[in-house]
C-alpha cells in the first residue's frame, strides 16, 4: 500500500511540475526535449530506437518502457545501455541519460504479411536546471512500416530524416520566440512508401509555427507512369488568420497519406514534390515553399495494382498549390484580350495614363480641389507654382513608392493581396477618417496647419508651404487607392507579378500620372496664367473645400460599418469628437503660456486614437446579406452551376471600391440588368472583398486581377470572359448574349 501511495504522490507531483513547466519561459515541450526516432532494422526482427535529448534535460532508464496492443506482435526485452548513476529525490538510486540514447527491442510477428509494427514507447525525464521540473510519463505511439524481406531492401526510414533536420540545436532555437528559423528548419518535409500503392508525406514544425492546409499539396514530379491521387488531410485546427481569414492549420506535425496509381508494378524510385506555406505565430509568413524528396517503390503485384485502382480517386484539377501560384502565369489575361502580350514599356505607359485618369475619379476629386487651392494661391509667381507642383509630386511619388515597396515585401512573404488591400484593414480606415476630419477642420479654421508664430498677420499665400504640398500628395495617393481607372489593370497585373524593380517603376509611373496635371501647370506659364488671381475669395473657397473632406470621411465611416458593424461606427465617431476637441483646444492655447494646458490638449488627441485599436480587434461582419438578387460567391457552387451548363455573371466587389459602386448603380442595379439575366437564364453571383477573403483573392489571382472590380461571365464549362473595369449596359448585354 505504501508503494502504491508513493507512486501516486510521485505521479501527482510530476503532473504539477509539468503544469508549472508550461508557465516557465524557456522550457521545451516534452516532444522537443526528447526527440524520438524509430525504425525497423534491416533484419526485420528488431526495432531500433534513438532519442535526442536537449541540453539540461535527462531521461530515466527505469522509466523507459515499450509495449504493444497489436495482435500477434510479441516483444522481447528492451535493450538499453547502462546510464549515469544518480541519487534521485523521487526514485532513489537510478540511472539517467544525457544528450542521446539508443536502444532496441526484438520482436516476432505471428502474421508474416503484416505491413506495420505498432508500438507505444513511454519515457520520463526532468529538466535539471532552474526551473527544476519533471515531466509526467510521455507515451508515443509508433506505426513503423516493415521493410520488404523478400526483396532484401529496407525502406529509407522517415524518422531517420527527422534526426538530421530537427537537431536539438534547431529545436532549442525554435523555442526562442525572438528567433525566426530558416524555412528548411521551420517546415521539415519528408515522405516514405507505406506500401507499393501508398505513400505517406509528413511535415514537422517546431513550437510556434503552423502549416496552412489549403495552401499545401503534394504531387509526383518524376516517376514512370506514377500519379498521386487525392490526398486525405486529417482534421486540423480552425484558425482566424490575419492574412487569409478563417483557415485550417496544423501545429507540431501532420501526416498525409496519399494513394498512387502506377502504370506497372516494377520497382522504381520516384520524386515527390511538396508545395506548401506556413507562418510563425505573431511573426512572418513564409513564401510558398517547394521541396522534392526521393521515394523507393517496391514491386507491386497484379492484385495490389488492381485493388489500388478500384479505390483510387484522382486529384482535383485545381489543387491548393494552384491557389497560391504567382500571378505571372495569368496576370496578363486580366482586363481585355489585347493585353495578353503587354511589355514592360507598354505597362509603364498604361500606368502613366491610368494615374492621369485617376484625377477624374470621385475618390480623388476632394483632395485635388484642395490642391487647386494651393495653386491658386501662387498667383502670377511662376516660382511659387513650380514649388507647389514639385512638392506635391514628391509627396505622390514617395507615397506610391512606399505602397509599391509594401506590396513587394508582402508578396515576398507569401501573402495574397491586391490593389486597395490596405482598405481591408479597419484600423487603417479609421486612421484615414481621422486624417480627413483633421484636414477638414483645418480648412474650416478650427486649427491651422503650418501657421507661423505671427498667426493672423500672415498672408494666405504663406499658409501652404512645402510640407503642406507634400502632405497633400500623400493624401491624394491614399484616397486614390480604392479607385481603378482604365489602363491601370494591365499595368498593375504586371506589377504584382513581375520583379521587384519592375513593380516599383510601375508604381512610380502611376504616381507620376496622378501628379502630372499639376506638374504641367507649374512648368508651363501659359497654363499657370489661366489660374484665378489671389484675393479675398480664397478664404471662402478654402472653407467650402472642407465639406468634400467631411463627406469623404462619412463614406469611410460607412465602409468601416460594413466591415465591423455599428459599434465600430460609434467608436470612431467618438474618437473623431475627441480629435476635434483636442485640435480646437491646442489652437486656442498655441500662442499662450501654460505647458499644462497644451499638454492636456495633446493627451486628448492621443486619447482619440484609442478607438483605432478597438476597431482593429473587432470581428468581421457578414456582408452582402441584404442583396437578395445575387448568390454569395462560392467556388463549389460556381462549379456546380457551370457543370449544369448555366451562364454565371460573377461580380467581385467591395464596399470601399468607388468604381464598383458606380458600376452597380449605373448598370448592375438596374431593371434592365435583371431582364438581361432572365433572358439569358443567367445566375448573378457576387463576392465581397471588403474584408480579407482568401477564396475571393484566389479567384482574383486565377483571372489575373489585382483588385476589384472584377467581372467574369461563364457560359457553362467554357473559360470565363473577363469584362472591362468600367461597365456599360451594351458590354454586359453582349457578354451575356454569347
Amino acid at each position: 500500500m505504501f508503494r502504491h501511495l508513493l507512486a501516486a504522490l510521485l505521479a501527482f507531483g510530476a503532473l504539477c511540475a509539468s503544469a508549472k513547466a508550461q508557465e516557465q519561459d524557456g522550457l521545451l515541450p516534452v516532444e522537443q526535449a526528447y526527440v524520438l526516432n524509430a525504425e525497423i532494422a534491416p533484419s526485420g526482427d528488431r526495432v531500433n530506437l534513438h532519442w535526442q535529448i536537449a541540453k539540461d534535460y535527462f531521461l530515466y532508464r527505469g522509466r523507459t518502457k515499450v509495449k504493444t496492443d497489436q495482435p500477434g506482435l510479441n516483444l522481447g526485452t528492451l535493450d538499453l545501455p547502462p546510464g549515469k548513476p544518480k541519487q534521485d529525490e523521487f526514485f532513489g538510486a537510478v540511472e539517467i541519460y544525457h544528450d542521446a540514447l539508443s536502444g532496441s527491442v526484438p520482436f516476432t510477428l505471428d502474421d508474416a504479411t503484416a505491413q506495420t509494427v505498432n508500438l507505444t514507447v513511454t519515457v520520463q525525464g526532468c529538466h535539471e536546471t532552474d526551473p527544476q521540473i519533471c515531466y509526467p510519463p510521455h507515451p508515443v505511439k509508433l506505426s513503423l512500416p516493415r521493410p520488404s524481406i523478400a526483396q532484401g531492401a529496407a525502406l529509407s526510414p522517415l524518422a531517420s530524416k527527422l534526426m538530421a533536420a530537427n537537431s536539438p540545436s534547431s529545436l532549442l532555437e525554435a523555442a526562442d520566440a525572438d528567433v525566426t528559423l530558416p524555412p528548411e528548419q521551420a517546415f521539415v518535409f519528408e515522405a516514405i512508401a507505406m506500401s507499393p500503392t501508398e505513400i505517406l508525406a509528413r511535415w514537422t514544425m517546431p513550437k510556434g509555427y503552423y502549416l496552412y492546409r489549403d495552401r499545401s499539396s503534394v504531387a509526383v514530379s518524376d516517376g514512370r507512369d506514377v500519379v498521386a491521387g487525392k490526398a486525405t488531410w486529417p482534421q486540423g485546427v480552425d484558425h482566424v488568420d490575419e492574412h487569409f481569414g478563417s483557415v485550417v492549420v496544423y501545429y507540431d506535425q501532420v501526416e498525409l497519406p496519399v494513394a498512387i496509381q502506377r502504370g506497372d508494378g516494377k520497382a522504381q524510385t520516384i520524386q515527390l514534390t511538396g508545395e506548401f506555406q506556413g507562418c510563425k505565430e505573431n511573426g512572418i509568413c513564409y513564401p510558398v515553399m517547394q521541396r522534392t524528396v526521393s521515394i523507393d517503390l517496391e514491386t507491386a503485384s497484379a492484385e495490389q495494382l488492381a485493388a489500388a485502382a478500384k479505390s483510387f480517386v484522382p486529384a482535383s484539377q485545381t489543387t491548393a498549390a494552384d491557389a497560391v501560384k504567382p500571378l505571372a502565369d495569368n496576370a496578363l489575361r486580366s482586363q481585355a484580350p489585347h493585353t495578353a502580350s503587354i511589355s514592360v514599356p507598354l505597362a509603364l505607359l498604361f500606368a502613366l495614363l491610368g494615374g492621369l485618369i485617376l484625377n477624374l475619379m470621385p475618390c480623388v476629386l476632394p483632395v485635388l480641389s484642395f490642391k487647386v487651392m494651393g495653386l491658386a494661391q501662387s498667383g502670377e509667381s511662376l516660382a511659387k507654382a513650380r514649388s507647389h507642383a514639385l512638392w506635391y509630386t514628391l509627396g505622390v511619388l514617395v507615397s506610391f513608392a512606399a505602397l509599391g515597396l509594401l506590396v513587394i515585401a508582402l508578396r515576398a512573404a507569401g501573402q495574397a493581396l491586391g490593389w486597395g488591400f490596405q482598405l481591408q484593414q479597419p484600423g487603417f480606415v479609421a486612421v484615414l477618417v481621422y486624417v480627413l476630419i483633421a484636414v477638414g477642420l483645418s480648412l474650416s479654421g478650427v486649427f491651422s496647419i503650418g501657421a507661423g508664430l505671427a498667426g493672423s498677420g500672415q498672408q494666405l499665400t504663406q499658409k501652404s508651404g512645402p510640407a503642406g504640398d507634400f502632405f497633400t500628395g500623400v493624401l491624394a495617393c491614399v484616397v486614390a487607392s480604392p479607385c481603378t481607372a482604365p489602363f491601370m489593370g494591365p499595368a498593375l497585373a504586371l506589377a504584382f507579378a513581375s520583379s521587384s524593380v519592375t513593380a516599383l517603376f510601375i508604381f512610380l509611373a502611376l504616381g507620376l500620372g496622378l501628379a502630372l496635371p499639376f506638374l504641367l501647370i507649374g512648368y508651363i506659364p501659359a497654363l499657370a496664367s489661366r489660374l484665378p488671381k489671389p484675393g479675398a475669395w480664397m478664404e471662402t473657397f478654402k472653407q467650402v473645400l472642407a465639406f468634400p473632406m467631411y463627406l469623404t470621411a462619412v463614406w469611410l465611416v460607412w465602409v468601416l460599418g460594413k466591415q465591423r458593424g455599428v459599434d465600430a461606427i460609434g467608436w470612431v465617431l467618438a474618437g473623431a469628437v475627441l480629435l476635434a476637441l483636442g485640435l480646437w483646444w491646442w489652437e486656442r492655447r498655441r500662442f499662450k503660456e501654460g505647458f499644462v494646458s497644451r499638454a492636456l490638449a495633446v493627451l486628448v488627441i492621443l486619447a482619440s486614437l484609442a478607438p483605432v485599436w478597438v476597431v482593429s480587434r473587432m470581428a468581421p461582419m457578414a456582408t452582402l446579406a441584404h442583396d437578395e438578387s445575387a448568390l454569395a460567391y462560392s467556388k463549389p457552387r460556381l462549379a456546380e452551376l457551370r457543370e449544369a451548363g448555366r451562364t454565371v455573371f460573377v461580380n467581385m466587389t467591395a464596399d470601399w471600391c468607388v468604381t464598383c459602386k458606380a458600376n452597380e448603380k449605373a448598370v448592375l442595379g438596374t431593371a434592365h440588368f435583371n431582364d438581361l439575366l432572365q433572358q439569358s437564364n443567367a445566375v448573378y453571383m457576387k463576392g465581397d472583398w471588403t474584408n480579407v477573403d482568401p477564396e475571393i483573392t484566389a479567384f482574383l489571382q486565377e483571372h489575373g486581377a489585382v483588385g476589384v472590380p472584377l467581372y467574369v461571365v461563364f457560359h457553362g464549362g467554357e473559360e470565363g470572359e473577363v469584362l472591362p473595369t468600367v461597365l456599360t449596359s451594351d458590354i454586359v448585354e453582349a457578354a451575356l448574349a454569347k
